[in-house]
């Protein structure tokens, strides 16, 4: 098990190396991504662009430029913004990490908690009422965009009905730090929990029903029956155990690249000024070091999820850790 984990922790690094080489080779040296002219602006003088080559060393060969770069990023975090001169990227990424953190770490067990009851009941109950209602519900969850969702649940939460009983204790939009005010913390993201989870409570759910449903015809199934066991301590004890391999795929590259910017729609609908309204804004700007920076950040947490995926896959599945 050791020597498995080494192995995936040596792939891990590998990967990110790969990631990292790939990304400054985009931003900085494909035709036509040419940071200087970005820099210089339009219709800069080709003296100009020479200026700005020389300052910012993109007249020197491409290792040494990715060199430099990757010091500036890893090792000083002095790496500054191409657009806000002296606005220093590393810090501003640590800043927003913890926004994009407490947003889908909440939705997170959410939908892993409601997503394992509606596969489980729905597998329990196969062919009923209960099982055709919760996979329509979940299919109807599916289908919801969430910058759509988002916006139906502040209409109805920050404007029509934001005075009633109900939701009279919905906060304005925005964000409250954890360690300056848990209570406010926790009220302003109850509203994006839902919404960013509840497209994932569908598509678990349906997932894990499938697996259950398929796990259940299995011969140590029938061999389980055999003995005498339960229907319950059968499908929890034996069939939930591997049809968890699936839900934990899922979940390790859903949550990675969630925490990496991919939950940018969710932020921007509730004001959350997190890692992927970041790269946003950086985007309608074109400031390449902030792009490049929270592209690495996300690479990084997709490679760290499924590095932890396979660290799950092992506990779940003994003949994991001889392949």
């Amino acid at each position: 098990m050791l020597l498995a984990l080494i192995r995936r922790f040596g792939q891990m690094i590998f990967v990110m190396f790969g990631i990292s080489v790939l990304v400054f080779l985009i931003f900085f040296v494909t035709p036509g991504a040419d940071p200087a002219a970005r820099i210089a602006g339009r219709n800069a003088s080709p003296e100009t662009l020479e200026a700005v080559r020389k300052s910012f060393g993109f007249d020197q060969p491409v290792w040494v430029q990715y060199y430099t770069l990757m010091k500036k990023l890893f090792v000083t975090q002095d790496l500054t913004s191409f657009v806000n001169r002296g606005w220093k990227v590393v810090p501003a990424v640590i800043d927003t990490i913890p926004v994009t953190l407490s947003l889908v770490i909440g939705a997170a067990v959410l939908w892993v908690i409601f997503g394992l009851l509606v596969g489980l009941i729905a597998a329990a109950t196969r062919g009923s009422w209960i099982d055709k209602s919760l996979m329509a519900l979940g299919l109807i969850g599916c289908a919801m965009p969430v910058y759509w969702l988002g916006e139906v649940m502040n209409l109805i939460t920050q404007s029509r009905y934001h005075d009633s009983w109900m939701f009279s204790w919905v906060p304005p939009l925005g964000y409250k730090p954890l360690t300056e005010d848990p209570k406010g913390w926790f009220l302003t993201l109850v509203i994006p929990w839902i919404t960013l989870s509840i497209l994932y409570i569908g598509l678990y759910g349906r997932v894990l029903r499938a697996n259950l449903i398929e796990a259940m015809q299995e011969d140590y199934i029938r061999t389980a029956r055999a003995k005498g066991l339960s229907e319950t301590r059968i499908m929890l004890r034996h069939a939930l155990r591997t049809s968890l391999i699936s839900f934990v795929t899922l979940f390790g590259l859903d949550f990675g690249a969630l925490v990496g910017g991919a939950a940018l729609l969710t932020e921007v609908v509730f004001g959350l000024q997190g890692v992927g309204k970041l790269t946003y804004d950086a985007l309608q700007n074109l400031d390449l070091p902030v792009i490049m920076t929270t592209v690495i950040y996300a690479s990084f947490f997709v490679v760290l999820a499924n590095a932890l995926v396979d660290v799950v896959y092992i506990l779940l599945d003994p003949r994991v850790r001889s392949a």
